[in-house]
């Protein structure tokens, strides 16, 4: 099956080398950019339709005036015999007239020797023309990234395409091109939400993490854009994804700039033109060394199973100095001294809860004096989701220190596992090299005083901002984190 997948981004880009600046990357009627709508004539005039005995099975893109790049799996799945393809190009809709279309036969198809079915790894192919064809301002030659090139993560990506528009269902009559915008999500994550391993190198992720924008079956083969000025470099080559606009599932792509030298090597003279790259923002998490830039390295993710922790599926809104809705937070711990809530806590499996040294210390670290609420919404009336659980064994960070607050941790074992449901879920932990830059958005949540000697029932929530340079600590009973000056 033919798959194509669409993206979002945002980030700034710095065009440092351009070879043959004139023939590649220029839409002379693409004046503007936007998402998941219909494509104006000659926005993306690279654009070709791959048809297979008439029929539109792929999408491809025109590198100079002799050939096209697309998908292996697109001949791999279907035949690699040339006189039964032809490219469409200068097309606008699948079905009715297009003047500006051309339509050229095949004369040879080369397939990437090291294409993996199994993996889709290193999916790309050439198609060389029966032809030459005449440039138009309908019909230009796309700019290929080159060796060294990098897409991180939010960097802005376009991609086009006449694949259907959800799972089944074809793009309606009279089939007009399709653009959408989406941003570059970065190996890293991508491997985390498709299984560690299944993310190369060779590839490159693109896409909204909460869905609802995607490329699918019909798009495949596609180009994956970005741009510099007036200028577009083709980054990636519509490869696969998990279903079509599913949440955590970035589409993915073939990685164009790890192929510049298996390109030149089929593609023996007019090469195309080859720019190299750079964009700002987080790092890729390719493990292949690149040039180095000033970017910070942010992006570092440790892998486990998506379902294990972090998931709230009861909430559907984030709020900011209010009651918290049922299961916002459902790894909240109400820590109970002889049954009076003193501090909070964060579930993190089944048997540990993490919370600050400070709590124990100012108080008392015998495990018997303490009781875990979980599931709890307010600390008077009725709870329904709440499970109070007995606590085991109480262990205090070794270097925790009083007086300066360092190392303010504790991990608080309870005397039996927990079943999670909607109310009660583990929070993920950060993990080593993580950062949290000036500004990063951040929630905290809490049963504490709403003002100084105030006192509080409901469970909050509230958003906040990294100050330039603070320690936000957590679970203190009087520390009223949700200050709004904060």
């Amino acid at each position: 099956v033919c798959k194509i997948r669409c993206q979002y981004a945002s980030s700034l880009a710095h065009l440092l080398t351009c070879r043959l600046p004139s023939a590649c990357g220029r839409a002379p009627l693409n004046t503007k950019i936007v998402g998941g709508q219909n494509a104006a004539p000659g926005s993306w005039p690279w654009q070709v339709s791959m048809r297979y005995q008439g029929s539109h099975v792929c999408g491809g893109s025109l590198i100079n005036n002799r050939w096209v790049l697309s998908a292996a799996h697109c001949f791999a799945l279907i035949s690699t015999n040339p006189s039964r393809w032809t490219m469409v190009l200068g097309l606008q809709t699948q079905q009715g007239t297009n003047p500006n279309s051309v339509s050229v036969s095949v004369s040879k198809i080369t397939v990437n020797p090291n294409y993996n079915g199994n993996t889709n790894n290193n999916d790309l192919a050439l198609v060389q023309l029966s032809s030459t064809i005449n440039f138009s301002d309908y019909i230009q030659p796309i700019c290929l990234a080159a060796t060294g090139s990098t897409f991180y993560n939010g960097t802005e990506t376009w991609v086009s395409g006449w694949g259907n528009i959800q799972s089944g269902v074809s793009l309606p009559s009279p089939g007009t091109l399709q653009e959408m915008q989406v941003p570059v999500v970065g190996n890293g994550k991508c491997n985390c939400l498709y299984g560690p391993g299944s993310i190369t190198d060779n590839m490159l992720c693109a896409g909204l993490l909460a869905g609802g924008k995607d490329s699918c079956q019909g798009d495949s083969g596609g180009p994956l854009v970005v741009k510099r000025g007036s200028v577009w470099v083709q980054a990636g080559i519509v490869s696969f994804g998990n279903g079509c606009a599913e949440p955590s599932y970035p589409g993915v792509y073939t990685r164009v700039s790890r192929y510049q030298s298996w390109i030149s090597s089929v593609i023996t003279s007019n090469l195309p033109g080859f720019v190299t790259y750079f964009s700002s923002g987080t790092n890729s998490d390719v493990t292949l060394p690149s040039i180095k830039t000033s970017v910070p390295q942010t992006s570092v993710f440790t892998c486990r199973p998506p379902s294990v922790c972090g998931q709230a599926p009861l909430n559907t809104r984030i709020v900011g100095g209010q009651n918290a809705a049922p299961g916002s937070w459902p790894w909240q711990v109400s820590m109970r001294y002889q049954g009076s809530h003193m501090c909070g806590g964060s579930l993190i499996n089944n048997r540990w809860i993490l919370s600050a040294a400070h709590c124990f210390t100012l108080i008392s670290a015998n495990p018997s004096r303490w009781t875990m609420v979980l599931g709890l919404q307010t600390q008077q009336g009725t709870n329904p989701n709440a499970v109070s659980v007995s606590v085991s064994k109480i262990t205090v960070n070794p270097n925790y220190n009083g007086n300066t607050h360092d190392n303010d941790l504790a991990l608080v074992q309870l005397s039996s596992t927990v079943n999670f449901n909607n109310y009660i879920q583990p929070v993920c932990l950060a993990a080593a090299g993580s950062t949290f830059y000036n500004g990063t958005k951040t929630w905290v949540t809490g049963w504490g005083y709403i003002q100084s000697g105030g006192d509080c029932n409901q469970l909050l929530s509230s958003s906040l901002s990294v100050p330039p340079s603070t320690g936000d600590s957590a679970g203190s009973r009087g520390a009223c984190h949700w200050k709004r000056e904060v």
